[in-house]
């Protein structure tokens, strides 16, 4: 909005020429969304807690140490890191960029999903809320649109292809089946990163560092001189996304403030769910998809952990973890959950500085 606005008047009054700048407008998304979520955080957990009474309802067959330590404290969190988001992007985002309406479509929608999920939990008292194929569906709606959005909006025969690490001149072309392809893509990040919210700050903070990545990621892919010099396919208009992921960068250490262990607040699906599928649509817009999976490797490790775990005691009825997703087993290891989160935080740093080392790999 202030770029639509102020940068036209640069003419005239110079100074808004610094509106230009995505570096300036990104740090500005930055600042924005942490002053949202400290002005409205507290008074925002106080209601949900006057609302939710006894909080989220903890899972049976999850730790035992949860039941004690985690009864009580409210979810629904994932709200505050939507307006600040949400704030934070329509402030300094170039509005006029396809590729802004659809990451906020793709985080919204899936936002009110995981707002629907967490609102049957805490007025139902069942930890299962909406059945996994409503959500699934409903989540797959929103991103084939999303994807088939973007693949217009791009206007490039580079639409429908898929580049591969390491490998310059390694070139899929997918044509229509990407519609698929980035579908998957978005609703697996999301879905992902919701398994991996499940200790104090374990998410959070790793959504942080991978929207961090893309958000260097989305400058070079959308400067035609930077994507040229390290040999990636450029795509005109995708350093805007380089704002929404100062936004979610924002919303997400805003959010942290508060969930900090212990935590004041979960954000629930309404928060990981719109989250993860926030750095899916970034993936599929700056044609990073694979390097998705590298930076948010953390997530794809919980990911995998589970469907491991199921497969194994379905064929087999034997368990390969203690619990799963992964920091579950480590919990039942004995790890204290300050050790498993800082642990699996430092994972993800490692693994987003291997992502960000392709990019002049190949």
């Amino acid at each position: 909005m202030l770029y639509n606005l102020l940068f036209p008047l640069s003419s005239e009054f110079p100074i808004f020429n610094i509106f230009k700048y995505i570096t300036f407008r990104a740090g500005g998304a930055v600042m924005t969304a942490l002053l949202v979520s400290f002005i409205f955080g507290p008074s925002l957990i106080r209601w949900l807690k006057s609302k939710q009474g006894k909080g989220q309802p903890i899972r049976d067959d999850g730790p035992q140490s949860h039941i004690v330590t985690k009864q009580g404290t409210p979810t629904m969190g994932g709200v505050l890191i939507l307006l600040a988001l949400t704030v934070a992007t329509l402030l300094w985002a170039d509005l006029t960029s396809h590729y802004v309406w659809a990451a906020l479509l793709v985080t919204i929608g899936f936002g009110a999903v995981g707002f629907a999920d967490d609102y049957m939990k805490v007025t139902k008292l069942n930890p299962k809320g909406l059945s996994g194929r409503t959500k699934l569906l409903i989540e797959g709606v929103i991103a084939f649109v999303a994807v088939w959005w973007i693949m217009l909006a791009s206007g490039s025969a580079e639409a429908g292809k898929l580049t591969i690490p390491l490998l310059k001149n390694v070139v899929f072309d997918l044509g229509n089946f990407y519609l698929i392809f980035g579908l998957v893509v978005i609703v697996g990040a999301s879905n992902a990163v919701n398994l991996t919210d499940g200790l104090d700050g374990l998410a959070t903070m790793p959504v942080i560092i991978a929207a961090g990545a893309f958000a260097l990621i989305a400058y070079v892919v959308g400067n035609v001189v930077f994507a040229n010099y390290l040999q990636i396919t450029p795509v005109v208009g995708a350093g805007e996304l380089a704002v929404f992921c100062g936004a979610i960068i924002g919303a997400g250490l805003g959010f942290l403030w508060f969930n900090a262990p212990p935590a004041m607040v979960f954000m629930g699906d309404t928060g990981s769910l719109s989250l993860g599928g926030a750095l899916g649509v970034v993936g599929v817009v700056t044609k990073h998809e694979v390097e998705l999976a590298i930076i948010g490797g953390l997530f794809v490790l919980e990911t995998v952990s589970v469907i491991m775990q199921v497969a194994s005691f379905k064929l087999t009825g034997k368990r390969i973890f203690r619990m799963a997703p992964l920091h579950h087993h480590f919990e039942e290891k004995g790890w204290p959950e300050s050790t498993v989160v800082i642990r699996f935080w430092i994972i993800a740093v490692i693994l987003a500085l291997i992502g960000l080392s392709t990019l002049k790999l190949r």
